[in-house]
């Protein structure tokens, strides 16, 4: 995608407010990052922009020196670059959240450090931390996780050089010129200077996240032990289910997914939801469900499921073989018939279906009609495995109530479904990613040079790759930014991370690249120890130079072709 650059005023005119926003970068082909001065500019647009959204915006992510904005489709994300740098942040207005005060024990275990690094020794951090106003100035990583600012910098710390593989909940920490408090145990690599038992997330208030946008925060030290309480919510009695699925066998990881919970980055929620979300719409297609209905997405088979009462069923995505068991009596053998992929088919009260090995692919999706009946949590029944927000994976012996999720009749044929990866190459179509000058032309060679292969470590997060590493041409940390499904992060150790559904929605390492939407949804299908070779696509041709008149005449001529389909085709 080409994006805009700000034109020099004309001389001779009247002034004209320019936008603060200084240069715009393009982050796969709907979304665009712009860059600003200061986190007083930061907060300006993102306010503005969350007052009146600009046409096509889908969503907005504020970070230290950059705003991210997710856009519907190409053409709406070029359109939103060029009139970012066209935006006047003089009457913002930047929300005020009101004053949270936050009970504090300060021992954490890198408190001493941090004193020989700042110089104030442990009192003095003590002093500093809690002598001053914080206000949450973006959030990401995770829900209810909020990166605060301070009135000085007296507290500017690197993170550590090796980061813990789990910081417990209610942990208080620095990194950079940031504070933050960790609402869930999770990995990270801040300093920890203290802990508090204040509940950082919680879905029954009004407002999850204690550390919300534009909110002051005031650290008050205490010295008794403050322990993080547990959730006092009541158990919720099992329902009823007259008509569902008996989960018989999990398989190795089958979840509740949906098409995503959209427009909740300001909380730190990313969009989660099916990773093949065009097998996902066929499976509800052939059941007669709505798009979005929620359906279970299991991966590398093995998941067996009892109709409760009569069901529809029909299951999408990696080719397998589908075997319906019928129960018979107590000395004759279960009847058992096979059932095509990517067709409708009835599961009767007591049949059971099992989902065999896939032939070639990774994930497949099983619709029941009427969807599946799970909670919904900020709009979405999708499970957000790094989040823990939606629904639990399933388990054996769990009931799942089929809903009312319906918009049309049941498909009366197959569907022709599209080649999936199998032990050959995927090849993905990448653009440049908002930090490929992090980077010299010979790492960008080898990016697209060599083929690379899917550790086992990876999962709904993040694809992690193996092959030769990728050497940065610039050294030093990247403030930490907003990053889509698609993005190709490259840590220190050079092996690139592919982000999926499940991925924070900030990051603190450069993109090099990023996989063009429409083949998301392949890139979930390519198994673990599966190769894939990056390729560039022809829109990254573009020069990063083009003035807004070349933008112009590129979107005339590329707006319909800019729009796709969802078909197939951590820094903290």
């Amino acid at each position: 995608m080409r994006i805009p650059q700000r034109a020099a005023p004309a001389k001779g005119r009247g002034e004209v407010p320019v936008s603060p926003v200084s240069s715009v970068r393009a982050v796969g082909t709907r979304a665009v990052l712009a860059e600003l001065a200061g986190t007083h500019d930061v907060l300006a647009l993102q306010a503005l922009l969350r007052e009146r959204p600009l046409p096509g915006q889908l969503d907005v992510l504020a970070a230290a020196e950059t705003v991210l904005v997710r856009a519907d489709s190409p053409a709406s994300a070029r359109r939103i670059a060029a009139e970012l740098l066209r935006l006047d942040l003089a009457a913002a207005v930047q929300p005020d959240g009101g004053l949270v005060v936050i009970d504090t024990v300060y021992d954490g275990e890198d408190l001493a450090e941090v004193g020989e690094l700042t110089g104030l020794g442990t009192d003095g951090v003590i002093t500093a931390h809690a002598g001053q106003l914080w206000t949450v100035a973006f959030t990401g990583f995770a829900p209810g996780f909020g990166y605060l600012i301070g009135e000085n910098d007296a507290l500017t710390v690197p993170r550590r050089e090796s980061p813990r593989t789990a910081v417990p909940a209610g942990s208080v920490a620095l990194a950079g010129k940031h504070s933050a408090v960790y609402p869930r145990r999770s990995p990270g690599g801040w300093q920890l200077i203290g802990h508090t038992g204040a509940r950082m997330w919680d879905l029954d208030r009004e407002q999850p996240a204690l550390a919300a946008l534009g909110r002051r925060i005031q650290f008050r030290p205490v010295r008794a032990t403050v322990a993080l309480a547990p959730e006092q919510r009541a158990p919720t009695p099992a329902p009823e289910v007259a008509s569902g699925l008996r989960v018989v066998s999990p398989g190795l990881q089958s979840l509740v997914q949906d098409l995503g919970r959209h427009g909740h980055f300001g909380l730190g929620v990313s969009v989660a939801g099916a990773l093949d979300r065009a097998s996902l719409r066929r499976a509800n297609r052939l059941v007669g469900n709505a798009p979005s209905a929620a359906a279970i997405e299991t991966v590398a088979g093995g998941l067996t499921v009892q109709a409760v009462g009569d069901q529809v069923l029909a299951v999408a995505g990696a080719p397998s073989e589908l075997t319906v068991s019928s129960p018979a009596g107590p000395e004759a053998e279960p009847l058992r018939r096979t059932v095509a992929v990517s067709a409708p088919f009835a599961l009767f009260d007591g049949e059971t279906l099992g989902i065999g090995a896939p032939r070639s692919g990774f994930r497949s999706y099983l619709a029941v009609r009427g969807g599946v009946d799970a909670a919904p949590v900020l709009g979405s029944r999708s499970t957000d495995t790094m989040s823990g927000i939606g629904p639990a994976p399933l388990a054996a012996g769990q009931l799942l109530a089929s809903g009312h999720d319906v918009e049309s009749g049941v498909v009366g044929s197959p569907e022709l479904q599209p080649d999936f990866p199998d032990s050959g190459v995927t090849v993905l179509d990448v653009v440049r990613g908002p930090r490929a000058d992090w980077f010299d032309e010979a790492a960008l060679d080898s990016l697209t040079a060599q083929q690379w292969q899917v550790k086992p470590q990876s999962n709904r997060v993040g694809m992690r790759l193996d092959g030769t590493p990728l050497r940065r041409a610039r050294q030093g940390e990247l403030p930490s930014e907003g990053t889509v499904a698609g993005a190709l992060q490259v840590p220190p150790e050079g092996l690139p991370v592919l982000f999926l559904a499940d991925h924070p929605i900030t990051g603190g390492y450069p993109v090099i690249a990023v996989v063009v939407d429409s083949q998301l949804d392949l890139a979930a299908q390519v198994p673990i120890g599966g190769a894939i070779r990056f390729r560039w696509a022809e829109s990254s041709a573009s020069r990063d130079d083009a003035g807004p008149k070349d933008a112009a005449r590129e979107d005339a001529g590329r707006e319909d072709a800019g729009r796709e389909d969802s078909g197939p085709g951590h820094g903290t």
